[in-house]
């Protein structure tokens, strides 16, 4: 989030929204089709979901081509269900808040790769309620702007113009 930055034509200082990807800043107004691309978004989201389902379909089939037996067959599903359980949960979770550790955020990164299908389909259900990240950046834009205005109000008028206290 920026503080105090001027606004793009208009000339006025104050916080500006933080951009989400695909969106823009079309959340603070649900502008330019907002809700068409919220859908399209869900939708390619699942799609890429089910495409690699069917990736990882091929690669358990080789597996079994292979015949490297029912314990390797097994840990391999497990392995995938399992990351893909931890990142759908850690990329909702995402959604709602920042990181408080952002090293452990960054080591969540190779497993989130291996379950991507959780963050696929976290991704899909959260554009469905709304831009994925858009409660959390709305409640800190709305509050960085109750900020700026209670800062700005406090140094309107005119200084010359205020009353001066009364000496006893």
């Amino acid at each position: 989030m920026s503080e105090d930055k001027q606004t793009p034509g208009t000339g006025t200082s104050g916080p500006q929204p933080e951009e989400i990807r695909f969106f823009g800043t079309t959340w603070v107004d649900h502008s330019a089709h907002y809700g068409l691309r919220r859908a399209g978004l869900a939708v390619g989201a699942l799609a890429a979901a089910a495409a690699g389902a069917f990736v990882l379909r091929f690669a358990y089939q080789g597996l079994q081509v292979a015949d490297v037996g029912g314990l390797v067959n097994t840990l391999v599903i497990l392995m995938f269900a399992i990351c893909s359980a931890i990142a759908f949960a850690k990329t909702w979770e995402g959604f709602g808040r920042r990181p408080a550790d952002q090293a452990r955020e960054d080591s969540l990164k190779s497993l989130k790769a291996i379950g991507f299908i959780g963050v696929l389909l976290a991704y899909a259900l959260r554009c469905l309620l709304e831009a994925p990240g858009e409660k959390l950046r709305r409640a800190e834009y709305e509050t960085a702007r109750a900020r700026h205005e209670k800062r700005r109000g406090a140094r309107t008028g005119n200084p010359a113009a205020r009353k001066k206290p009364k000496r006893s």
